[in-house]
């Protein structure tokens, strides 16, 4: 009788301490991705957060040291020089412990047709072999471009999924924030059918 109700007692003790369990393998799974986006007119940055509240982890901006001109045309003009020579600008966004993340969305724009500049320092400044790295863009109407395969040459060692885009704003043409109210519902339906297709839906 004694063994029975200690074996009781055992399993009582067990079933409530099982959530506070599971809940701390969900939050460790979560830290296992990261979420790093570039965002100038805040549509990228809504995706982002969708994909934050759909798969957990950690939601990083980034950040040049000197940030861009305010002005649409002279950043246009910048970017269009940085493409021409290479140069990536330095990013003022430092992450902590990159090796802990085995999966690493990155958000950008597409600047120019192409994978915007402060991408590029981010993919070539920190290490991402053996990770899986997927892409996710916001674009004025005019596609992805060159972006989604520049993510794929500088990331050689990983394994590269396939990726998100949607029409967001326009900053030439005066639109800028458009994925909110009912485009927002409309993205978080397209971003969880796209989570659920790579298996990444929580």
């Amino acid at each position: 009788m004694k063994q029975i109700i200690a074996s009781l007692i055992v399993m009582a003790i067990s079933a409530a301490l099982l959530p506070g369990c599971l809940k701390a393998q969900q939050s460790a799974a979560g830290n296992e991705v990261l979420i790093v986006y570039l965002s100038r007119t805040n549509n990228t940055k809504a995706i982002a957060g969708i994909i934050h509240k759909n798969v957990g982890g950690t939601l990083v901006a980034l950040e040049l040291e000197k940030p861009y001109p305010a002005n649409y045309q002279a950043t246009v003009q910048q970017v269009a020089r940085e493409n021409e020579s290479g140069f990536l600008p330095p990013l003022k966004t430092k992450i902590d412990s990159i090796g802990k993340y085995d999966v690493v969305f990155v958000g950008f724009p597409t600047w120019g047709m192409q994978l915007p500049p402060p991408m590029k320092s981010f993919l070539n400044q920190y290490e991402l072999a053996g990770k899986t790295v997927i892409p996710f863009n916001t674009n004025g109407g005019y596609g992805i471009g060159t972006s989604f395969e520049t993510v794929k040459k500088l990331c050689p060692k990983s394994q590269v999924l396939e990726g998100y885009t949607m029409t967001g704003g326009s900053e030439r043409d005066g639109k800028l924030l458009v994925i909110q109210g009912e485009k927002a519902v409309e993205a978080e339906t397209e971003v969880r059918m796209w989570l659920k297709k790579i298996n990444l839906l929580k």
